[in-house]
């Protein structure tokens, strides 16, 4: 039995498999590691989807940003634009309420065989129990449909910037999911930068990224993460495992198999 986790899949169901090949995956034996951002500008988020519900024994996943847009889609908290075809899809498909049903039910945060595991990262301000209890306070909040509503008609937004822990409500909760979801440059105190998206040569002035701070609370942690498809998979960092390849992109899709943490990758520009 062999547990592999793999990165931002977004959708590209074609190159998924091809990847699942590649590790001969087999689900009476082997297990799936998904760091989000499991669907959306991939050419089929729909299939995407029905696989990893098909298997979901198998498959442990945190949300991603772009996953958490689709269900805020059918919370009807944003309009669909013409260009999210494979998210209409999704919304449209017969058996929609049951997918997007275990897509909510997915955690922000996983820690488990030694490693955690989100989408973004984790800001140099928290330990790893920390951000375990934060995370569950979102997830909490997406178990209960009117929560659940809110939080999905409040959670756009850059604001606020830097965490408080007398933060409340909605505001509380976007705060704790742009941490986990959508950051890559922060302060050693944990002030957000959402705005530049490119790679570690992109930091400026104090910002830098989450994992590069000496004194972060984590640095003895084993921590996977996907998002940041600039790094092509190089943080250079011990114990970080950058797995967004950015196979959307024409990149690659990346696995790695955490008995050993050896990588297989699949070509997506083919």
């Amino acid at each position: 039995m062999a547990t592999y986790a793999i990165g931002d899949i977004q959708g590209c169901f074609a190159a998924f498999q091809s990847l699942l090949r590649k590790i001969n995956f087999c689900a009476d034996r082997d297990k799936l590691w998904l760091a989000g951002d499991l669907v959306h500008r991939g050419e089929d988020s729909l299939s995407t989807l029905r696989f990893l519900y098909e298997h979901r024994q198998q498959v442990t996943a945190v949300l991603g940003n772009h996953d958490l847009h689709l269900l805020a889609l059918a919370h009807g908290a944003k309009p669909l634009s013409e260009k999210e075809r494979d998210l209409a899809k999704v919304l449209k498909a017969k058996d929609a309420d049951n997918l997007l049903e275990w897509l909510q039910g997915l955690p922000l945060l996983v820690h488990k065989k030694g490693y955690t595991m989100v989408h973004a990262g984790i800001p140099p301000i928290w330990s790893v129990t920390k951000a375990q209890k934060l995370a569950t306070e979102v997830h909490k909040a997406l178990a209960d449909e009117a929560m659940a509503k809110a939080y999905f008609y409040g959670m756009y937004g850059n604001e606020p910037h830097c965490w408080d822990d007398h933060l409340i409500g909605v505001e509380r909760l976007r705060s704790i999911t742009n941490y986990f979801t959508r950051m890559r440059f922060c302060k050693a105190d944990g002030t957000l930068d959402l705005i530049h998206k490119k790679g570690i040569q992109a930091s400026h002035g104090e910002y830098q990224p989450w994992f590069s701070f000496p004194n972060r609370k984590t640095k003895n942690d084993k921590i996977i993460f996907g998002h940041w498809a600039a790094l092509e998979g190089r943080a250079d960092t011990e114990n970080i495992y950058a797995l967004d390849t950015g196979c959307v992109w024409g990149g690659y899709l990346t696995a790695m198999r955490l008995s050993d943490e050896e990588f297989f990758c699949t070509d997506c520009s083919l």
